[in-house]
């Protein structure tokens, strides 16, 4: 098969099976940027919900510019990875002040907006300006090791060299936007990780991984390491105004720009309660006593692991002082819904507005 066929193969699957998705076919590269930020480390169908809500809030980059971070982040809340969503946020300030409102069309251009790497810059400029650069993402990838029967780790820098090099050889002059699409949503419906749908595909008949039976095995990525584990300990403190206090992470800081409620890691041989004390007093000058466990939860990020464990607390000694965040507010709990929190910390906050309702269970 020729680079031709492929391409005319490739676009013709694409042509009849591409899905349906709000930012596809629209012509607009305001939506197609917001899109394909979203689209990093996520998952179409998880997008999807949230990138209707976002267009709906901010349905223009002079929206998104003028918009206060925080109900930035309260519209990305759930999303995660919530440096994307304050990059998003500094870029479509540059994208009003210094472009005109328009979403740059040019490599150099594009480049300057936070939050834009290679693969993003390829993708909007390909799919909104049909400007000849080829994506490389984890379908892709997939696509073309098994199409070119590459066996090699694809976690090294030379393995992605090398796909992104086939990948530019591949692109179609006429239709660059579809072709990095139809690469993409091969690899997500047909040419999947496990149990790919092989008589399904338009590329199978020159597939080498698929003609040596090794579709399983191809690509091959080295083990990750193993992600570590930590014990988190966190407090919820109430006032006798039935106020809870939250604290402000820092915009540098991971989960910048999100609300939590003070807390921290657990030191070797550390009783969880100790660790909450201590914690609280870094972070906050206060002393506090524990009154009862509260919740104990599980929850994944990108590179580690943790186990929170909250407690309800009461303040000793002290007045609070936003020793480690960017700001601190006792609000009610009825306010809670109102600010963006991480999602193990909302789990918390769903919790804390449904005992409201009873309000005994919330005493101290």
């Amino acid at each position: 098969m020729t680079d031709t066929d492929f391409r005319n193969h490739l676009l013709a699957w694409y042509d009849n099976n591409k899905r349906d998705m709000p930012w596809r076919d629209c012509g607009d590269p305001y939506k197609i940027w917001i899109s394909e930020i979203m689209l990093q480390q996520t998952r179409v169908d998880q997008a999807t919900p949230y990138f209707k809500r976002f267009m709906d809030r901010f349905p223009t980059v002079h929206d998104l510019a003028k918009a206060d971070q925080q109900d930035v982040l309260k519209v990305w809340e759930g999303l995660g990875y919530y440096s994307r969503a304050r990059h998003l946020h500094a870029a479509s300030k540059l994208v009003v002040e210094e472009f005109d409102g328009k979403v740059p069309n040019t490599w150099e251009e594009i480049n300057e907006l936070k939050g834009v790497g290679p693969y993003t810059a390829s993708a909007v400029l390909s799919i909104a300006y049909q400007k000849k650069h080829a994506v490389v993402d984890g379908n892709v990838i997939r696509v073309l090791s098994r199409y070119f029967g590459i066996e090699d780790d694809v976690r090294s820098t030379k393995t992605k060299n090398t796909i992104q090099d086939y990948a530019d050889d591949l692109i179609s002059e006429e239709r660059p936007g579809d072709f990095n699409q139809a690469v993409m949503e091969l690899g997500a419906m047909v040419c999947t990780p496990s149990n790919p749908e092989c008589e399904k595909c338009p590329l199978q008949a020159n597939c080498v991984a698929h003609k040596t039976v090794k579709t399983e095995d191809i690509p091959y990525k080295s083990p990750a390491k193993k992600r570590p584990h930590h014990q988190i300990g966190v407090g919820i403190i109430m006032n006798n105004n039935e106020e809870v206090l939250i604290a402000l992470r820092p915009d540098d800081a991971m989960l910048g720009g999100m609300w939590e409620f003070p807390g921290g890691k657990q030191e070797e041989n550390e009783k969880m309660e100790d660790t909450v004390i201590r914690e609280l007093r870094e972070e906050l000058d206060v002393d506090v006593s524990i009154s009862k466990p509260f919740m104990k939860l599980d929850h994944a990020y990108s590179h580690f692991k943790i186990t929170m464990h909250a407690y309800l607390c009461e303040i000793e000694a002290g007045t609070p002082q936003p020793n480690t965040s960017q700001e601190i507010r006792w609000i009610t709990i009825d306010e809670l819904e109102d600010y963006p929190f991480p999602k193990a910390n909302r789990k918390l906050t769903e919790k804390l507005m449904n005992l409201d309702k009873g309000q005994q269970e919330l005493e101290i």
